[in-house]
C-alpha cells in the first residue's frame, strides 16, 4: 500500500475518470426492435463493428451490478425477479449496511431508486432483445479490489457509511465520464442529447459522495486514493484517474485541465469490473461468467 501511496501525486496531477457511465444513454422504446447504424467510434476501430442496442445492452449489465449493490446495502435485499429477468444469474455478497448518518442514508436510497429505474428502462427500451441479469460475485471481486488496493483484507463495502461510499466509488465514480467514450458511438442527435441528461444525473450521484468521503477525514481520502490507483493500474497503459485528495487539495471534480471530463472505452471499463490487465479477457472479478451480449472482451 505504501508503495501505491507514493505514487498518488505522479497518478492524481494526470487524467481521470469514466467507467460505468454508459449506463444512461437513451433510445426510445420503438428503437428496441430494430437496430441502427453500425459504427466503429473512437477506442474501438480495431473492434468489429457493434450496433447502438450492444452498447445500451452493455450499460443493461453495469446497470444490474449497481442497483444491486445499492439495493443490498439499503435494504438487504436486490432486485426482484421481475427485473432481474426471466433467466436471471445468481448474486454473491452483500447485506443491508449501518448507515448511521441519516443525510448518507437517503443519499444512498436514492441511488438504489436511480439504478434501479435505469434497470427498468433498459429493459423497457431494449424489449424482447434485454438480456437478464449476469452472474454478479460481490464478495470475489470486492476482495481482489481491496487487495489491489491495499485496503484491509477484511474489508467489507456494506460495512457502515464510509464502507458503502467506497465501495461504490469502485465503480460508479467512474460512471460520469464514460459518457465521454460513448458518445462518438452515437449518431443520432437525440440521443446524444439524452444521454447528456443522464450524465448530469451520475455526475450529481458522484459528486455528492466524493464530496461526503472528503469531508469524512484522512482514513476516507487515503482508501479513495488507493481505489483510484488502482482502477488506474488494470484500466490501461494510460493514467486515467484522479482520487479525491490531490496536491493537498480537495478533488470533487475529476477533470483536464480545462476541466473537462475524461473518458474510457467499453474495453478500459472491462479491465475494471474484471479486475485484469489483460487483453481477451471474457470474465472474471464481479462478472465470474462475464456479461451478457456483444460487448464483453476486453
Amino acid at each position: 500500500m505504501n508503495k501505491q501511496i507514493l505514487e498518488f501525486s505522479r497518478r492524481q496531477s494526470l487524467a481521470g475518470l469514466s467507467f460505468l457511465g454508459l449506463s444512461g444513454l437513451l433510445l426510445p422504446p420503438a428503437y428496441a426492435q430494430k437496430k441502427s447504424h453500425q459504427t466503429t467510434g473512437v477506442g474501438l476501430s480495431e473492434k468489429p463493428a457493434i450496433h447502438d442496442e450492444d452498447i445500451f445492452t452493455f450499460a443493461l449489465n453495469l446497470e444490474y451490478m449497481e442497483a444491486e449493490f445499492y439495493l443490498r446495502a439499503t435494504t438487504g435485499k436486490g432486485i426482484s425477479d421481475a427485473d432481474a429477468g426471466s433467466d436471471a444469474a445468481s448474486v454473491v455478497g452483500g447485506h443491508q449496511a449501518k448507515l448511521e448518518n441519516q443525510a448518507i442514508r437517503e443519499f444512498v436510497e436514492e441511488l438504489a431508486e436511480n439504478e434501479l429505474a435505469h434497470v427498468r428502462f433498459y429493459r423497457k427500451t431494449l424489449g424482447r432483445s434485454a438480456i437478464s441479469r449476469p452472474a454478479i460475485d460481490f464478495e470475489t471481486g470486492f476482495k481482489a479490489a481491496a487487495q489491489a488496493a491495499g485496503l484491509p483484507a477484511d474489508f467489507d463495502p456494506f460495512a457502515d457509511d464510509m464502507s458503502v461510499l467506497l465501495g461504490g466509488m469502485l465503480f460508479e465514480d467512474v460512471g460520469v465520464t464514460a459518457y465521454a467514450g460513448a458518445a462518438p458511438l452515437l449518431k443520432n442527435k437525440e440521443f446524444v442529447e439524452a444521454a447528456a441528461g443522464i450524465l448530469a444525473v451520475e455526475a450529481y450521484h458522484m459528486g455528492m459522495a466524493r464530496s461526503q468521503l472528503y469531508l469524512m477525514g484522512e482514513k476516507a481520502w487515503t482508501a479513495a486514493n488507493a481505489i483510484s490507483d488502482a482502477r488506474d493500474q488494470v484500466d490501461g497503459p494510460d493514467d486515467k484517474d484522479q482520487g479525491i485528495r490531490v496536491n493537498g487539495k480537495a478533488n470533487v471534480v475529476p477533470s483536464t485541465p480545462d476541466a473537462i471530463a475524461f473518458h474510457r472505452t467499453p474495453q478500459e471499463v472491462l479491465h475494471i469490473v474484471y479486475l485484469t490487465d489483460k487483453q481477451g479477457v471474457s470474465k472474471g472479478g464481479f462478472y465470474p461468467n462475464g456479461m451478457n451480449g456483444a460487448l464483453k472482451s476486453t
